[in-house]
């Protein structure tokens, strides 16, 4: 016999089993996440909404996976973009680690991205993984690259890519992925490494580049030293920051004097790099972005702003643009074999 229920208890019951099946559906879609061997943060409300930003961290000394999950969360939070952050990963357990060169899964998210943001160094990625890299590089798609970007690649096992190397010398290719697409490869340290730190000083005539709004001399600054370059840069290669060489690593430190500051390194520049699609990309480069640059709400000011001028939305960056840290940040400094053991990428997704 079936016992008519009331109205009121049937809805009850209805609504809880809602919410359990809601309860459930979240906790699996979070057990997937925390699976995965990347991290993705879903864009809030603001101008980015509806754009997909893919960051490939990868370097040995800097800390991009620490810097690349802060700055996907300040964009996505902040911003409205989506981002998914990539790490390189040893196969062998699941685990970050910087200095495991040869993989980083997850790269099939560039078929779907409006932005690339490259934060490698010397990787030695296998030929699948590079095919998905190159195939966005050369589409046509706007691409940012931080700190040791410049020398992304050391392919000493593949030559279906070994153009993408940073000592690269093939013809039209001089330097590789980092001078031809980025504007320069790896040259030299050209403040003292670990003693000498950075300040930015904004380049002539560059003060009303939208990327720079907000930002006065001196608002940008990190322990990472300054990077030499070859001058001038090459194409139409544009220096927006420079960096001036500080005797001392503190942001109030004295400019070193003599030549290390005359003429001063760029370490901020825009250019374009035309691929085989015969479409134009839009680039920004800086030799800054390590975690600890990331304190300086100028660096971070900086990196939002590029963000939104690469993907030709110049005209939604606001007189100061939101750069909040989001969660805890707390990063480690920058030395080889310095990084945090033990670490999955769903350790650093957390914004609370």
């Amino acid at each position: 016999m079936i016992v008519a229920q009331p109205r009121g208890t049937l809805l009850r019951r209805m609504t809880s089993w809602a919410v359990v099946c809601v309860a459930v559906v979240l906790n699996l879609a979070s057990l997937a996440q925390a699976e995965d061997p990347w991290i993705v943060f879903e864009g809030g409300p603001g101008p980015g909404q509806g754009k997909h930003i893919v960051l490939i961290s990868g370097d040995d000394e800097y800390r991009s996976e620490e810097a690349m999950p802060q700055l996907g969360k300040i964009l996505s939070t902040h911003h409205g973009f989506k981002c998914t952050v990539l790490f390189p990963i040893d196969p062998a357990d699941g685990m970050i680690k910087p200095d495991y060169q040869e993989n980083i899964p997850g790269l099939e998210a560039l078929k779907t991205a409006d932005l690339a943001i490259f934060f490698l160094r010397f990787r030695n990625l296998p030929d699948d993984q590079m095919k998905l890299i190159v195939d966005y590089v050369e589409s046509g798609k706007p691409m940012m690259g931080l700190r040791t970007a410049t020398h992304s690649f050391n392919l000493s096992k593949s030559k279906t890519f070994q153009k993408y190397t940073w000592t690269a010398k093939d013809e039209g290719w001089d330097g590789g992925f980092g001078r031809q697409v980025l504007g320069e490869t790896w040259i030299s340290h050209h403040g003292n490494h670990g003693s000498q730190s950075c300040r930015g000083i904004i380049a002539p005539g560059q003060t009303d580049n939208p990327i720079l709004r907000g930002i006065k001399d001196g608002d940008i600054w990190g322990p990472t030293d300054v990077y030499g370059v070859r001058l001038p840069l090459p194409g139409d290669s544009k220096p927006l920051v420079l960096g001036q060489v500080l005797v001392g690593m503190k942001s109030d430190d004295k400019p070193l004097e003599g030549s290390k500051n005359d003429p001063m390194m760029p370490i901020a520049w825009t250019k374009t790099y035309k691929g085989s699609s015969g479409k134009t990309s839009r680039v920004f480069t800086t030799t800054m972005g390590a975690s600890l640059d990331l304190l300086s709400e100028g660096v971070r000011r900086m990196l939002v702003n590029a963000t939104y001028w690469s993907l030709e939305m110049e005209d939604k960056i606001p007189e100061k643009s939101k750069v909040d840290i989001v969660g805890k940040f707390e990063p480690t400094m920058f030395k080889f074999g310095g990084y945090t053991k033990g670490k999955k990428p769903a350790d650093y997704a957390s914004k609370e």
